[in-house]
């Protein structure tokens, strides 16, 4: 560094002289001369500054490099401190074990030399009974040989000479036990299943149900008819949309039919045309008074229903809820046979064949009328009707035997009790009886419920009605849900999901009615 500083007070100095030769002028000399002065007491000044501050700057690098290294060290240090202290831990650890295992081994040979002792109390206790055995050994020996001395026969031709008695003795006592066994079993097996079925089924007079869709209401003259209709159609009309069904006036002399797959609403129609022709005031308000009125009726009826045919059949104890199902069974049929009257015969059947099979009668019969309350939900199930109804049944209290009875009856579950194969075999003579069933009334009336279910699926639907054989869907929406715009599109969305979902003849034409009405009653 000085010599840096010299060096340029020298170029400082020649470049002084320089620019004096050049120019003359001694004034400017000194003054330069002076200035060199100046800078050469300034710059030894800057020297001594600039020593003094590496002196400071080399005492805190070695303090820094003492302070680094006592941190290291005591670092080293709390590094050695810990892995001793894990060595002494696992020195203790391992002392320990060595303890345990000494101590193991102490109460082993203890065990060992208990069982030793052991061993030999039992060696010397076989030892005597061994000396015993051998002793009565020779104690039978010289009773056989005084027997064998008294008999004159030997004691391997004794035993085979009574082998021989016993053996043919046996065999010819179980050859004639297995002869009457299979002669009794051939005789009577046969004809005592027989005999229980078809006493079941003679002691059973069941008229056949004649299923159908349509219900005929005859009237005294066709001037009704003209009543009935209204003006511009309006009671009918109105007939229709309160009931759901299907009126058809055609040229038929006094009669007018009443089409719907659904029997309860067929009665409701019946019963309300009935008494608006007695009552002669027929319009839309009066029509529908008149029919909330029969719908009411037709329940209380479904109840007593119910309560008839229990007693008849001398159950007691069933719950309100089930003895409406049992009335609303006569309003339901099964491939076209009359599912009140089924399960009545159902009912007959299993108590018979429970009676001659020694098993419960009464609860016998109490499955047989309860086995397919699933098939009247009110609204749709999909789960199977045997699972539905044995849901009910323990819903409502019923036996745990006729429970499992409804639910097995079609082998959906398993049978735990002997009650469950009596319904089954039941239920299968009354199906099976010939000209009892129809497959197509069912798959009508199925097909039919469908298509309202697809209609009651869409927001807005308050009422679906299918109509004309279920070539007609007739849908009724809430005003103030449905406005005229989605009304049509509601319209749209019922086809085209018909169209995705079913598979039916010729065409469904789907009609959407939206109604507002303005009601006020003067006092």
């Amino acid at each position: 560094m000085k010599i840096n500083v010299g060096f340029s007070v020298l170029m400082g100095f020649l470049i002084g002289v320089i620019t004096c030769y050049f120019f003359g002028k001694k004034s400017i000399l000194k003054k330069y001369i002076q200035l060199l002065e100046k800078a050469n007491i300034q710059a030894k000044k800057i020297i001594k500054n600039a020593e003094k501050k590496g002196e400071s700057i080399k005492k805190n690098k070695m303090l820094q490099a003492k302070e680094k290294f006592i941190e290291l060290k005591s670092k080293h240090e709390k590094d050695i401190h810990i892995r001793e202290k894990k060595i002494t831990d696992i020195e203790n650890k391992t002392i320990e074990k060595e303890n345990r295992l000494s101590k193991e081994i102490e109460i082993y040979f203890k065990r060992n030399n208990r069982l030793e002792t052991q061993i030999n109390d039992y060696e010397n206790q076989y030892k005597i009974l061994k000396n015993e055995q051998k002793k009565f050994k020779n104690i039978h020996i010289k009773q056989v040989e005084l027997l064998e001395k008294i008999s004159n026969y030997s004691s391997e031709e004794a035993k085979n000479e009574l082998i021989k008695i016993f053996k043919e003795e046996a065999k010819i006592k179980a050859q004639s036990h297995i002869q009457n066994i299979i002669e009794e079993s051939q005789l009577t097996a046969k004809m005592e299943a027989k005999k229980i079925v078809i006493q079941a089924i003679q002691r059973i007079g069941t008229e056949q149900a004649i299923e159908n869709a349509v219900s005929v209401f005859n009237i005294e003259s066709d001037d009704v008819k003209g009543r009935i209709i209204g003006r511009e159609g309006r009671n009918i009309r109105a007939l229709e949309k309160a009931t759901g069904v299907e009126i058809i006036v055609d040229d038929t002399p006094e009669a007018i039919l009443l089409s719907c797959f659904n029997p309860i609403r067929r009665e409701v129609a019946r019963l309300s045309l009935h008494k608006l022709v007695i009552d002669g005031r027929i319009h839309p308000a009066r029509i529908e008074e008149i029919v909330a009125k029969t719908e009411i009726q037709i329940e209380e009826e479904i109840v007593e229903i119910g309560k008839k045919n229990i007693i008849d059949l001398g159950i007691h104890g069933i719950h309100p809820e089930l003895i409406r199902m049992i009335g609303r069974m006569k309003y339901r049929s099964s491939y076209g046979q009359n599912l009140l009257q089924h399960s009545r015969e159902v009912a007959h059947l299993a108590s018979i064949l429970a009676s001659e099979l020694g098993l419960n009668v009464k609860l016998a019969k109490r499955a047989g009328l309860l086995h397919d309350i699933g098939k009247i939900p009110e609204t749709e199930s999909e789960l199977p009707h045997a699972i539905l109804g044995m849901q009910w049944a323990e819903k409502y209290g019923e036996n745990i035997e006729v429970c499992n009875a409804i639910g097995s009856h079609h082998d959906e579950i398993e049978m735990k009790v002997l009650l469950s194969p009596i319904v089954q075999i039941s239920d299968s003579i009354s199906g099976a009886r010939p000209g009892v069933r129809k497959n197509s009334f069912e798959s009508y009336s199925k097909r039919l419920k469908n298509l309202e279910n697809i209609a009651f699926s869409f927001y807005g639907v308050n009422k679906a009605f299918a109509i004309q054989a279920g070539r007609e869907l007739r849908v009724l929406v809430e005003s103030n849900k449905i406005d005229d715009k989605k009304a049509f599109q509601l319209s749209c969305d019922i086809t085209e999901k018909i169209k995705n979902e079913m598979t039916y003849p010729g065409q469904i034409k789907v009609t959407v009615i939206r109604e507002t009405r303005a009601v006020q009653i003067a006092r």
